[in-house]
């Protein structure tokens, strides 16, 4: 029994302090509002059920569909609330069942981020820590709210406000809480951060704030850049998104000089069909003045789970295998080897070689691969069944057309502590069978890893056991794999004792593979020692003292890249891209990923190499090769050099083993103890010649207020993409030949509240935390509320711009929004077009709080690189009840 609890004083992050979530926390274990035991539909009403029966159940189903359909007919739907070794399971048996139509909640939170940072400079992470903003001189908040959305860490920006007496420049469509803290706040219209970087740029570009030499040494393709820029003029900025030219130039101004600066993001950057590309002119705007490699500089991302950045590092997302190897013959047959599987026998698990090297469908478009006719999904068959672990079904728009997919599957599992909404659209939908509901433990019932914002590791140990029925992540992915005939491979260096597997052979085992990220070093006994030491490590820096005998010298949960095995003692790595560090104290160039010339220009650094680097210029990543040609192969011993022997013979060239296949480890200790980067030194990417826009350009929503733009700044071409055709375009001049904005003139935004999480079910079963926020509403302008003949509290209905839906909500009228703007919360669920769905739960797990859920109002939309949805911009109306 959980009887209190305190605070973390001796966190380095934390220091001590909770959010309204984190205070409460004991109440989401012992919440009465939880699934108790394994439920399944009979005739439409839910009924108990047994654990061997709903297992047997299920696989009985799944491997049916499988005989009928193929193995990519069944969708894996997993969690951001998984831990690091729960998350691996996840995906590897998505990977050996034979589907790459696997993901989770980053796909709907950083999926854009990630492609677009990773193909500017090497890895889609935040490049510093929160802690590490105490250090800047200038804070840009763009696309966030942390004082709502991250309240822990919204400390670390006030200190640095405070104490460093830094600019807190804030840019966001809303005046957020976040925004009241801001030495300088500027609005402007959704859905426009690129031309609002650009024009910021113009002015950096015109008055020469750039950073010449940084761009020289270290930065491909700047100019390309320049050129794009120079058409985004003070008065072609303030046309598209609204901000004064004079305004735009003092933030440009105090970013670009006032150094160190930090751009901050979260989910306002990244909900966009153009997010890639927003997060793309994010890192531009940090390389063009400098701002990257240093402290109190950097990309500081915001994630909005305790493991999204552990879950995506780990590859549950549909275009890659674990710690991002991608999906090529090559990354298929590391893992092979890592899991010691042969090859042929995993080519065999999938409907064809092409599908198991292929993206699957990404979870924003799950309904779509059950609806959409067979002949416009690019696999064997549809969507016939899905497996859903730690989601919430509400946190993805256009849930009209969820419903359509529910009545669709033949089978649906929910694998949480709570049924979620899943269990009330599944009723709504008119399902009668075949779908089951599994008690699984929350993160505080069982142990394992988790990844912080800033790369960092950190273990959590059981802090009390499973109550009635409920079993953890890694009991249910085992008896699924064993009643599936997977068990054998998926444990084979696994150990299980009773029916869980051991979290910390898991670790060891994700060592072995995760040479690519630098997930090498981190094993359960280091991030043990740093739970037991968190008092040892330094506010700013994170850093250990040297002479500690546990964890001297490291940074607090070695965030990767944490190079090497864990007997080499690599300290991780706190800030990315710091070349002023060596090594082996954390320093790093930018990821050589791209190759080392296009068009006869380098892409390798040019005089600029980390501290101590006995190579100093710019240099390829390493394989075997490279090794042989400086000489520095002598330096492997003979147990080094028996592996990265037979991985060659398997290759066919020894010169073609890399730092990120040896699993000896070996090419990445020769290399660090060189004061060499295993990834090569080379430039960051201005310009990405793989992407839909090399160079990002502005783009109006695919639901436009501003339908005069359209023509000069369409979205981007119809297209098939993730097996799936995109048609935003079509969509977008269909909603301009039919005039929608003049029936829907609003422009609608979605968020947080600081009360609630993701979609809300656990948080509003929190009878804490259901009491701060009962209601579920939507922000209006009081010029918009007077039109409409609004009062503040009361009821009114939004009407969205897609399938006739409407939402019954709360009028909250406040200027926080501007003339023309509303906003709601995304934390909602277990209402539909203003009817209460509370019936549809099982008897005694409907959450305290139920309301209209945004994303039943929000519309079509996919950024075409990642297949991130738009729920930040789209169109409604509102009118009184």
């Amino acid at each position: 029994m959980w009887t209190g609890q305190e605070p973390s004083w001796d966190s380095p992050f934390n220091r001590g302090s909770h959010c309204a979530k984190g205070a409460s926390v004991r109440e989401l274990v012992h919440s009465d509002r939880r699934l108790k035991y394994p439920m399944k539909l009979v005739n439409g009403q839910w009924e108990r059920t047994s654990w061997e029966d709903a297992i047997n159940g299920i696989g009985d189903k799944l491997l049916e569909i499988r005989e009928k359909s193929g193995p990519e007919s069944t969708y894996w739907m997993g969690s951001a609330k998984f831990s690091n070794e729960g998350t691996y399971l996840f995906r590897k048996l998505a990977a050996l069942w034979g589907t790459n139509n696997q993901d989770h909640q980053a796909r709907i939170c950083h999926s854009t981020t990630v492609a677009g940072v990773a193909n500017t400079w090497g890895y889609g992470a935040m490049t510093n820590s929160y802690n590490d903003i105490r250090n800047s001189k200038t804070m840009l908040v763009l696309g966030g709210n942390p004082a709502e959305a991250h309240p822990v860490a919204m400390q670390h920006l006030l200190e640095g406000k405070e104490l460093n007496n830094a600019n807190f420049i804030v840019m966001d469509p809303r005046f957020t809480r976040t925004a009241a803290h801001a030495t300088e706040y500027v609005r402007f219209r959704s859905g426009t951060d690129i031309a609002l970087i650009w024009g910021m740029l113009w002015h950096i570009f015109e008055n020469g704030w750039e950073d010449k030499e940084f761009i020289a040494q270290r930065v491909y393709g700047m100019d390309e850049v320049r050129k794009e820029v120079a058409k985004y003029t003070p008065d072609e900025v303030e046309r598209i998104t609204g901000v004064p030219g004079e305004q735009l130039k003092r933030v440009a101004e105090t970013f670009a000089t006032q150094k160190p600066s930090t751009i901050i993001w979260c989910m306002g950057q990244t909900h966009h069909t153009v997010g890639t590309a927003n997060t793309r002119a994010s890192c531009i705007l940090c390389l063009a003045t400098g701002n990257i490699g240093k402290p109190g500089t950097g990309a500081n991302i915001f994630r909005g789970h305790d493991n999204v950045q552990g879950a995506t590092d780990i590859g549950l997302d549909v275009v890659t295998l674990p710690f991002y190897y991608g999906l090529t013959e090559g990354a298929w047959k590391h893992w092979a080897r890592v899991w010691e599987i042969p090859y042929d026998d995993l080519v065999g698990q999938f409907s064809s070689k092409e599908l198991m090297e292929t993206p699957g469908i990404p979870l924003t478009r799950w309904f779509d691969s059950v609806s959409l006719p067979a002949e416009d999904v690019a696999q064997p068959d549809v969507m016939r069944s899905m497996f859903v672990q730690g989601h919430a079904s509400n946190s993805i728009t256009r849930i009209p057309e969820s419903l359509k997919g529910l009545a669709g599957l033949e089978l649906l599992v929910v694998a949480d502590p709570h049924p979620t909404t899943w269990a009330s659209l599944a009723v709504q939908a008119g399902r009668k069978d075949n779908t089951y509901l599994l008690p699984v433990c929350t993160q505080f019932e069982t142990s394992g890893s988790r990844v912080a914002s800033n790369r960092a590791l950190q273990w959590g140990e059981q802090i009390v056991p499973p109550s009635f029925e409920q079993k953890d992540d890694y009991q249910v992915l085992y008896l699924l794999s064993k009643k599936l005939g997977l068990a054998e491979w998926m444990f084979k260096h696994i150990a299980v004792e009773g029916d869980r597997p051991v979290p910390e052979d898991i670790l060891r085992e994700m060592n072995r593979g995760s040479w690519s990220t630098g997930y090498c070093g981190q094993s359960p006994e280091r991030l043990k020692a740093h739970m037991r030491n968190q008092h040892k490590f330094d506010l700013v820096t994170l850093r250990a003292p040297k002479d500690d005998p546990e964890v001297g010298g490291d940074y607090y949960g070695l965030p990767w890249p944490c190079w090497g095995k864990p007997e080499v003692r690599h300290p991780g790595t706190a800030n990315l891209y710091s070349t002023g560090l060596h090594v082996m104290d954390g320093g790093s160039p930018f990821r050589a990923r791209f190759g080392v010339e296009r068009n006869g220009e380098t892409l390798l650094a040019e005089g600029s190499y980390t501290e101590g680097s006995e190579l100093t210029d710019g240099y390829p990543e390493f394989t075997m090769a490279v090794l042989q040609k400086l000489g520095w192969d002598r330096d492997l011993t003979p147990e080094e050099m028996s592996v990265i022997e037979e991985i060659g013979a398997d290759m066919g060239d020894i010169g073609k083993v890399s730092w990120s296949t040896d699993l000896s480890g070996g090419i990445q200790r020769v290399v660090l103890s060189h004061g060499c980067h295993p990834y090569g030194n080379g430039k960051a990417r201005a310009l990405a010649w793989n992407l839909p826009d090399p160079v990002p350009v502005h783009r109006e929503p695919i639901y436009t207020p501003r339908v005069d733009l359209v023509a000069k700044y369409p979205t981007y071409p119809d297209a098939k993409q993730f097996r799936l055709p995109n048609i935003g375009f079509s969509v977008q001049k269909a909603a301009v030949d039919k005039e929608i904005a003049k029936t829907f003139p609003i422009i609608l935004t979605t968020g947080r509240l600081v009360e609630y999480e993701g979609g809300g079910e656990e948080t509003r079963s929190n009878r804490w935390l259901a009491e701060l926020q009962q209601d579920m509403f939507v922000e209006i302008n009081p010029g918009d509320a007077a039109e409409r003949g609004i009062s503040d509290g009361g009821w009114v209905w939004v009407n969205g711009a897609e399938n006739d839906v409407k939402a019954k909500v709360k009028a909250l009228v406040t200027e926080r929004v501007g003339k023309g703007v509303a906003f709601m919360p995304f934390h909602f669920g277990g209402w539909f077009r203003g009817e209460d769905m509370r019936a549809n739960y099982p008897e005694g797990t409907d959450p305290y709080v139920l309301g209209e859920s945004a994303n039943s109002i929000t519309t079509y939309g996919y950024d075409p690189v990642t297949g991130m949805q738009e729920p930040k911009v789209t169109l409604c109306q509102i009118a009184a009840v």
